[in-house]
């Protein structure tokens, strides 16, 4: 399984990264317990089961768009959620993504949440918070609205555990 990422600005990422601290600071569950090389905040944009780098290698070139960080986003699961933050879909996002979808082909039924119409983009705070625990979460993040931009597009091969730069 492939995820194609678009990453934040050093500013928007800073931010981000202080959230998990203090996630972790509060006790909680958070993005930035996994120490690995690859994990930074990241937007996904698109999960395939096969490589598409080719098909991607122009769409950088399309980079940086306007990041828009809304307020807090829950996808909830059996008594846990993950608490995400919001990225509002702008009209120049919302193309990057259709052009993303058009260069590597629909998404199987497995990942049609990653289609067009259909995708939630957001930065991952922290996964598996329980419930009870949500509003310490929301508190420990601050959701303030920011606005910065994605700078960067990357693949990670999740079978290889190997990340590619595009940008």
């Amino acid at each position: 399984m492939i995820s194609v990422e678009v990453l934040p600005d050093p500013a928007t990422d800073a931010l981000a990264r202080a959230a998990w601290r203090r996630l972790i600071d509060a006790g909680l569950p958070s993005a930035g317990r996994h120490t690995g090389e690859s994990n930074r905040p990241h937007i996904t944009v698109a999960v395939r089961d096969s490589p598409v780098l080719d098909e991607l290698s122009g769409l950088a070139d399309l980079l940086p768009l306007t990041l828009r960080l809304g307020g807090v986003l829950l996808f909830p699961r059996s008594g846990q959620a993950v608490i995400s933050w919001q990225v509002v879909v702008t009209a120049s996002l919302a193309e990057f993504h259709r052009r993303v979808d058009a260069a590597i082909g629909p998404a199987d039924e497995r990942y049609a949440h990653t289609a067009p119409d259909q995708w939630t983009p957001h930065l991952t705070m922290a996964r598996r918070v329980r419930l009870a625990d949500l509003g310490a979460a929301v508190e420990a993040v601050d959701f303030s609205s920011h606005v910065g931009e994605a700078t960067g597009l990357r693949i990670w091969d999740a079978t290889t555990r190997m990340v590619t730069t595009l940008r």
